[in-house]
């Protein structure tokens, strides 16, 4: 009997352990995730439904902004026209620097400013600022006007010298170059400067090259030693790419252009730059890199009325110089 009994009281404790331990686990599931309370309201829907449109409308007027500003960018994006004369003030001299220039550079108060400000400047200027610019309207930092600068505006072409490319050694100065006739002046520092100038030049030259009081000067200026001595070396490849005609005035510089970058509006030396000078030696039109068909007409426009102003002065001076004599013989 007391085996039997002992059986039946481990049987009645072993269910009884396995009741209590499901009802906790029951417990546990009641309280960890509790039944969500279902609403039967039927604006409830209509309530959700109203949101997510509201949410679509308030979405499409973002999509447009976000189409739109591409447009505002390009608007943003666009080159200026030049906004000032290019040149410098003071009327340049046919002359290398001399020990005078130098020592006025480091006395003159006003000289050493602009020497401290230059430096400055150039601080800030990443060594491949100008190769990286190239990536953005190709190196284009304005826009030619298509009208002449005025004469009391306009300043002065600085001097520049070099080697002509007709194989005389001595010195060529610009001033010297340009001073009585209406000169388009090219400055020439890379194949892509080179191609830049001969579509802009092109239909002018095309139309002038006869005219007497007209001319193409072509400076190839390469500041860097290295690359000066290279040029120089094979200058007889460059005249087998320059017409005959074209080498006395075509010239091979080294000259240091640093300090002649800012007035000449030089903001990237890899690109063409081209200025229309007139027999005073001022620059009276400008454009860079790649030119614009209205660039291309307006340099040789500006070309004609100047070319046309000269022959005008050229032919009252002609006829009021009968008068004088018949008034010289009276």
């Amino acid at each position: 009997m007391r085996p039997t009994s002992l059986a039946v009281r481990s049987h009645h404790y072993a269910f009884t352990i396995r009741k209590r331990s499901g009802a906790l686990r029951n417990q546990h599931r009641l309280i960890s995730t509790p039944p969500q309370p279902q609403s039967h309201d039927p604006g409830a829907a209509t309530t959700s439904t109203v949101e997510s449109k509201g949410k679509e409308r308030e979405s499409a007027p973002k999509t447009k902004s976000s189409s739109a500003t591409p447009a505002a960018a390009n608007v943003d994006d666009a080159l200026p026209l030049l906004q000032r004369p290019l040149g410098v003030r003071k009327q340049p001299k046919a002359k290398s620097k001399s020990w005078d220039d130098t020592k006025e550079k480091f006395i003159d108060q006003d000289k050493r400013l602009e020497e401290r400000t230059h430096l400055a400047r150039e601080a800030t200027r990443g060594y491949f600022a100008d190769l990286s610019a190239t990536r953005r309207h190709g190196g284009k930092t304005w826009i030619a006007p298509k009208v002449m600068i005025r004469e009391d505006r306009a300043l002065y072409f600085p001097d520049i010298f070099g080697t002509p490319l007709a194989g005389n050694q001595q010195k060529v100065h610009t001033t010297d170059l340009l001073q009585g006739k209406v000169s388009v002046v090219a400055l020439l520092t890379t194949r892509m400067s080179e191609i830049h100038t001969a579509q802009c030049i092109e239909p002018t030259l095309q139309a002038f090259e006869s005219n007497s009081m007209f001319q193409l000067v072509q400076i190839n200026l390469q500041d860097n030693l290295m690359k000066s001595f290279l040029v120089s070396f094979f200058a007889s490849g460059i005249r087998k790419s320059v017409p005959e005609t074209l080498w006395p005035t075509y010239m091979i510089s080294s000259q240091n252009m640093e300090y002649l970058r800012e007035p000449l509006g030089i903001a990237n030396k890899h690109v063409g730059y081209i200025y229309l000078v007139d027999p005073n030696m001022k620059v009276r039109w400008a454009a860079c890199a790649d030119p614009k068909s209205e660039e291309v007409a307006a340099l040789k426009t500006c070309t004609t009325v100047l070319l046309n102003r000269i022959a005008k002065a050229r032919d009252t001076r002609q006829e009021d110089a009968p008068e004088s004599l018949s008034q010289q013989e009276t």
